[in-house]
């Protein structure tokens, strides 16, 4: 129940507009909350992002919408309600009523909501009517749509088909953490999905029918829809060259029997050699994961890590980090075969590049990227594919042709209009994007005539120190400005195209990224030239809210 709980060290609410305060609430142990100053009122929320606990004290205030962004991840709330605004956060905060009285301010609310820095989000239902929606997919789409349709008031049924065997997972812990307890990466409990009538069926897709509506698995069951989300993300490339194809120990990294069997290889004792193909985020990831009393050689193409994405100079930095942890590197490097252990000739024992290294192999990851997990339409007459395999869509991630069906996440090539990108059509595979497709499905269901909210896409990544990065590149980048100590891995990258920022990513420099989207957002952004003469991102004021 409801009770007043004073703020310590508060005598008035004397914020200034645009200020973010964090206070503690005194006869609850640890507890706190943010009090936020916008449009002369004063609101008090949960202390910390619902994501991963970052103190939003430290976030970004963009007092014109009510928009509180996280300086981690990018998750946004509205500060009004508390309700979320942007992934990467699946609850919202909780909002407490203020209450001044005999030179002392006091909030309402009951113990636990204060001390969880939280609330469950609105999702409990019992399905009814005609509607149905069935989802394809279970990752991070799938959940941001069926929790948004419930948040929004779909009543219908939502079945959720899911080729893995739990329930859906933060899979960015799977690379950065190698986390292979299921219990640990799940999003909720099967008592929720319960509690808000959504399904959960763990079966392979074999085929849609678009005419019937129904999508047929390969248990021998049919699934009768009215609206369709795909969702289904990507599957891991291997590599279809000698050896790899045969040999055991050589792994691929999508699920978490992926991660149990990578760690049942590199076993408790460790000490192994451990060869990573790929330098792009899932193999530097890994990498950095393994790199603890292990011996890890990284294989990449590039001159530098990442480089296609962040640029040699940017790449390096992720190198230099990496190899202070004693990961090895051959860049510019093409992989040959794949050769069996001495010890067991259906093991790896090495892996042949094709300048004549040989590289001792107790076990080789491979992150040579990832492609769409559309197989299951590939024969369908109806629906044309991309020819990476991905599906067209437009603004709300209606497919074309098909305005009862959707598709999001790693699988849906969209219309991009962040700066630069003037609707150019990408394909993105980030957790974040993803969330914010199956939210943006979700609204298009339950409100056809709302226009779809743009939003910038962010992603992160753990090399040696905590990458954000935000925007996007559909077209490219021809320049670089990097401000900061780059030679400390503390440093704000700003990738142009001309003279407008198209992506920003940052180490050790935060709340620069999440700044940086919302200016992207807001068409607000510095011009590089500005950049380069010192401007900082932090210095642009975001625009004000209307006083009351």
């Amino acid at each position: 129940m409801a009770q007043e709980y004073k703020l310590r060290g508060l005598s008035a609410l004397d914020l200034s507009n645009g200020e973010k305060r964090e206070v503690e609430v005194e006869g609850i142990e640890n507890g706190k909350v943010l009090l936020v100053k916008i449009g002369d009122r004063t609101h008090a929320l949960s202390p910390n992002c619902t994501h991963y606990g970052a103190p939003l004290k430290l976030g970004v205030l963009t007092p014109s919408e009510a928009r509180l962004t996280c300086a981690w991840h990018g998750a946004c709330f509205n500060v009004n309600t508390g309700d979320i605004e942007d992934a990467p956060a699946l609850d919202p905060l909780a909002k407490f009523d203020i209450v001044e009285r005999g030179g002392a301010v006091y909030i309402k609310g009951d113990e636990t909501t204060v001390r969880s820095s939280r609330r469950q989000p609105q999702v409990k239902c019992s399905a009814q009517g005609q509607e149905k929606v069935i989802i394809v997919g279970g990752g991070s789409g799938a959940i941001a749509a069926s929790q948004s349709l419930r948040e929004q008031g779909f009543k219908g049924p939502i079945t959720i088909i899911s080729a893995e065997s739990y329930l859906p997972i933060d899979r960015t812990k799977l690379s950065k953490a190698l986390i292979a307890d299921k219990s640990k990466v799940e999003w909720r409990s099967q008592d929720w999905f319960d509690s808000a009538s959504i399904s959960i069926v763990s079966d392979h897709v074999k085929s849609v029918d678009f005419s019937s509506k129904t999508v047929a698995t390969t248990s021998g069951k049919s699934h009768q829809y009215t609206k369709l989300i795909l969702s289904s993300g990507g599957i891991p490339k291997a590599l279809p060259l000698p050896g790899f194809k045969d040999l055991s120990n050589i792994f691929l990294l999508r699920t978490i029997p992926d991660v149990q069997a990578i760690l049942g290889a590199v076993g408790e004792k460790k000490g192994k050699n451990i060869v990573v193909i790929g330098s792009s985020f899932i193999g530097m990831e890994v990498a950095n994961a393994l790199s603890s009393n292990n011996s890890v050689t990284v294989v990449g193409m590039e001159s530098a890590p990442l480089e296609r994405v962040m640029g040699n100079e940017v790449g390096k930095i992720f190198q230099s980090l990496l190899t202070q942890n004693g990961v090895k590197f051959h860049m510019s490097a093409s992989v040959d075969s794949a050769k069996p252990s001495n010890n067991d000739k259906t093991t790896v024992g090495s892996v042949s590049l094709k300048d004549g290294t040989s590289l001792p192999a107790d076990l080789v990851v491979l992150g040579v990227g990832v492609a769409p997990a559309t197989d299951y339409l590939k024969d369908n007459d109806s629906i044309q594919l991309e020819k990476d395999g991905s599906i067209r869509t437009n603004e709300s991630f209606q497919v074309e042709g098909h305005p009862d069906v959707y598709a999001i996440g790693d699988i849906a090539t969209y219309p991009y209009y962040g700066p630069g990108g003037n609707g150019s059509l990408t394909r993105i595979e980030h957790w974040n994007v993803a969330q914010n497709s199956g939210r943006t499905a979700a609204a298009s269901i339950v409100k056809p005539s709302v226009a779809p909210k743009r939003f910038i896409p962010v992603f992160w990544s753990a090399l040696g120190s905590q990458l954000r990065y935000c925007g996007n590149t559909p077209n490219g980048w021809d320049d670089l400005v990097l401000q900061g100590k780059p030679d400390e891995a503390k440093f704000a990258a700003f990738y142009g195209k001309g003279e407008t920022v198209v992506a920003v990513a940052s180490m050790q420099m935060d709340p620069v990224m999440s700044q940086s989207a919302e200016l992207m957002r807001l068409e607000k952004m510095p011009k590089l030239s500005d950049l380069r003469r010192g401007q900082s991102v932090l210095e642009v004021e975001l625009p004000a809210g209307p006083k009351i």
